[in-house]
């Protein structure tokens, strides 16, 4: 009970009157914020809960006007195949497909259909990296010879922060003699480890950045001895069981998986490109998806539900070393740990600034660009079964992005 002092300047029911209506206000005030955000009653009460938000239900939905409008114009002209979904927060703005998923069987495309992911599978694995970070059976700053044995000399410096950050130096798989057979054929995430060990480093670990697919393989091999687990149950039982991905998945033995087919523009038409062979990238670039799961993954991770707040920020800081030079004329981008970030919009007109954390996907006849904008929680996802259609999808991207937010709707690309 509380106590007022009798020369407090004012009788005390009167500053209980003020104290209740004061409480008062501020229920209303709060119930009014409440009615204005995004999610809706039941995902706003999970997530006080801590718990995912339901999903939303499985249908079309096409509430942003200029998108709509783009993407059917795209679509009928032949000039994109493939879905899209904007959402902000848990509340799906947009929800599209377009074309076939096999033109050769003629099964049209379907709102849960299952790409490959390519790159854009590189959060997983980071992500799997930091969630067993948090569980206390390795640090980020361990030394990849604790994990890999045996280990060449020259690997001595690397740690698994810089295979994460694309700085160790390992070099790429693309950077190797006879990539285009080993491009196609099947091998192992063993047989991978080793051939990396064959290869001298290309600079001193953390001294520069550049995009190395093959050191994501050597992270997934660290997941396999930190956690007892092959990589892909490793996946299945931290992220993608407990999150309801019933529609994810790692297709490192070349099977079926439902995965749609992707395709190629080669000079005699659109060609199918069915030997994907993502073993060669199986910690890289092997998952597959569909646009909800995706985002049921975004608002997770983003959210908070997956990691602990030091892991979340350790995956999109910037770890490029600070005299890293502009690529290609751009502006710098945060490289974080299987995530970027940088203010896409610069690269549209007309433009706008906000700060998008993403990653991008081409692989085998896909071409895929996720995106998050965190002031708002925009997530903006585009995949698509056409290997050729990189910058409609990149533009496609940042329409959905620009439109969610408010900004005025881009047209072109400027880049």
């Amino acid at each position: 009970m509380f106590h007022v002092p009798r020369y407090a300047g004012g009788h005390p029911r009167l500053v209980l009157v003020l104290i209740f209506g004061g409480l008062l206000m501020l229920a209303g005030a709060v119930g009014w914020w409440s009615a204005k955000t995004p999610m809706h009653d039941a995902a706003l009460a999970a997530s006080r809960r801590g718990e995912l938000a339901p999903r939303p239900p499985l249908v079309v939905v096409e509430d942003l006007p200029q998108l709509t409008e783009r993407l059917n114009r795209e679509a009928a002209a032949g000039r994109f195949m493939g879905g899209v979904l904007v959402a902000k927060g848990d509340q799906v703005l947009f929800r599209q497909v377009y074309g076939m998923a096999n033109r050769e069987q003629g099964r049209a495309m379907q709102l849960n259909s299952r790409f490959r992911l390519a790159s854009v599978s590189k959060q997983f694995t980071a992500a799997a990296i930091l969630k067993l970070q948090d569980q206390g059976k390795l640090r980020i700053d361990d030394p990849v010879c604790k994990w890999i044995q045996p280990c060449p000399a020259a690997w001595a410096p690397i740690r698994i922060h810089h295979l994460l950050s694309h700085t160790s130096g390992i070099p790429d798989l693309m950077a190797r003699p006879a990539w285009g057979l080993g491009r196609v054929t099947p091998i192992t995430l063993e047989k991978l480890t080793e051939d990396s060990k064959l290869y001298g480093l290309q600079f001193t670990p953390g001294s520069k950045v550049r995009y190395n697919n093959a050191a994501f393989n050597l992270a997934a091999a660290v997941v396999e001895k930190a956690s007892g687990q092959p990589f892909a149950d490793y996946l299945e039982t931290a992220f993608f069981t407990p999150l309801g991905m019933k529609d994810t998945g790692v297709d490192l033995d070349g099977g079926d998986h439902g995965i749609i087919m992707g395709y190629a523009n080669f000079p005699g038409g659109l060609t199918p490109q069915p030997n994907a062979n993502v073993s060669v990238v199986a910690g890289a670039g092997a998952v597959y998806s569909t646009l909800d799961d995706l985002l049921v993954w975004n608002r997770a991770l983003h959210g908070g539900r997956l990691l602990t707040p030091y892991s979340y920020a350790q995956m999109i800081a910037d770890h490029a070393p600070a005299d890293t030079p502009s690529e290609r004329g751009r502006p710098h981008r945060d490289y974080g740990y299987g995530v970027f970030s940088s203010r896409l919009g610069q690269q549209v007109t007309p433009a706008f600034e906000d700060r998008q954390i993403y990653h991008t996907g081409s692989w085998g006849g896909f071409r895929n660009l996720i995106s998050y904008q965190p002031d708002q929680a925009v997530t903006v996802i585009v995949l698509s079964n056409n290997y050729h259609l990189r910058d409609q999808v990149f533009l496609l991207t940042q329409q959905g992005m620009a439109e969610a937010l408010g900004r005025p709707f881009p047209t072109g690309l400027h880049r």
